[in-house]
């Protein structure tokens, strides 16, 4: 008669914990509407790696507006070229890359920005169905709640740009050593051709793959420049 009893509290309990983890997790969505994330699980982790080493953690904020035009087109060009037109999801592009990886060893991905942004605020770096799961949802969240400039504000925050340089304002300071409203097309270009591995693909001094991806990347540039959903989006 007690373990009758004690299982039905139990599940009372376990569900008003999940109630008020969601309704947790969904008020900070809205509040990172207008407020900006104080750190992330990829930046802890990070940090973390560097102690004891000679390398420092960097990150600084810097809002839509004092962040250069080529910035945010650079970072459209290299990583989501649809990104004012899709969802939160590119379809046509997971399809490719699951077709892609059936029969390839090397991994790649699909993700969009809105995707990034998800799981570098909200979740840890991994590639399990779970994690995924979650990363759908906040992708859906967040396209709702917050915009595209938004997004794309945040994505150019959070993003890691160099080993422990997290955002572009910290990556424009530390390589450029100027704020990065100033950055030029060339300059911005090469922050983020860095962005599929920030650790391999070093900026200061340009390793031959960042050399080469920032040449594409400013071909590209050029080719979606005129677009006026893009154009719209990164005007300062």
């Amino acid at each position: 008669m007690e373990l009758k009893g004690i299982v039905p509290r139990t599940w009372r309990k376990v569900k008003r914990i999940l109630l008020i983890m969601f309704i947790a997790q969904f008020v900070y969505i809205i509040l990172l509407r207008w407020v900006n994330p104080p750190i992330t699980l990829t930046m802890i982790s990070s940090w973390f790696s560097l102690w004891g080493t000679d390398k420092h953690f960097k990150k600084k904020w810097a809002n839509t507006a004092e962040i250069s035009k080529y910035a945010k087109l650079a970072v459209i060009a290299s990583e989501d070229q649809l990104f004012p037109d899709h969802d939160g999801f590119d379809f046509k592009s997971i399809e490719k890359a699951m077709k892609h990886n059936q029969k390839s060893k090397k991994i790649r991905g699909a993700s969009t920005i809105s995707q990034q942004v998800a799981k570098n605020v909200f979740l840890w770096q991994g590639r399990g169905w779970f994690r995924k799961g979650l990363e759908v949802y906040f992708t859906f969240m967040i396209e709702k709640i917050w915009g595209k400039r938004r997004i794309l504000e945040v994505y150019l925050n959070v993003a890691e740009m160099g080993e422990g340089i997290f955002g572009i304002e910290a990556a424009s300071r530390e390589y450029y050593f100027k704020p990065s409203i100033n950055l030029s097309r060339e300059q911005a270009a090469m922050i983020a051709a860095c962005l599929p591995n920030p650790v391999k693909y070093t900026v200061v001094p340009p390793a031959r793959i960042t050399s080469w991806r920032q040449r594409r990347i400013l071909q590209q540039m050029r080719n979606i420049a005129a677009d006026p959903d893009i154009a719209a989006l990164i005007k300062e």
